[in-house]
């Protein structure tokens, strides 16, 4: 799930389904407003609509940039039975074997080329939880990544949300590559949803 610009001043949240390496839309929604986080409301009304799409028994991963790491969220793919992994701010709270810090200080204590996992970990003044906090530091990268993920590994979550970058390859083509939908004059919400 991620969100990008569409037409004049109007944003659209999408979710999508990776396939042969592509990213392909499956639903969203358009809104008027600058890129940007969306209501966690929002997110969790197309999370919702996608689930009446899916067959029964589906095996669903969501991933997510740190728009998509709110704890109502979370809680609702839980609750659905996915597994996610979503990135997270340096700035996030989390409570950890009676420690309460904010993530940028395991990411300082890091090397690249190493991966870190609190399990039964706690995120945000709430503390929701238990979840697992993850801080990968890949080799040749400026700065280490924070995931949120209720998945069983560490090596898992950062191998699938990997896959993210599928995303932005399709945003990409909706930019450029002779569609340029970000550029378009439409500033209609509802033409924009048809689009």
């Amino acid at each position: 799930m991620d969100g990008s610009v569409v037409g004049r001043g109007c944003t659209a949240l999408m979710i999508h389904v990776i396939y042969k390496r592509r990213a392909l839309p499956l639903a969203w929604r358009v809104r008027q407003g600058p890129k940007g986080h969306f209501p966690e409301d929002l997110h969790i009304a197309l999370v919702e609509l996608i689930r009446e799409c899916l067959p029964e028994g589906a095996r669903v991963v969501f991933l997510g940039d740190g728009e998509c790491d709110g704890t109502a969220l979370q809680k609702t793919l839980t609750d659905m039975g996915w597994s996610y992994a979503c990135r997270t701010a340096v700035s996030t709270v989390a409570m950890w074997q009676g420690d309460t810090f904010r993530l940028e200080v395991v990411g300082s204590c890091s090397k690249p080329g190493r991966l870190i996992a609190l399990q039964e970990a706690r995120i945000t003044r709430e503390a929701y939880g238990p979840i697992m906090v993850r801080c990968c530091w890949a080799k040749g990268c400026q700065e280490p990544l924070y995931l949120v993920s209720n998945m069983a590994t560490a090596e898992e979550a950062c191998r699938l949300y990997q896959k993210r970058f599928r995303i932005e390859t399709f945003f990409s083509d909706q930019k450029s590559r002779g569609f340029y939908l970000h550029q378009s004059h439409i500033a209609d919400v509802h033409r924009l949803s048809r689009l």
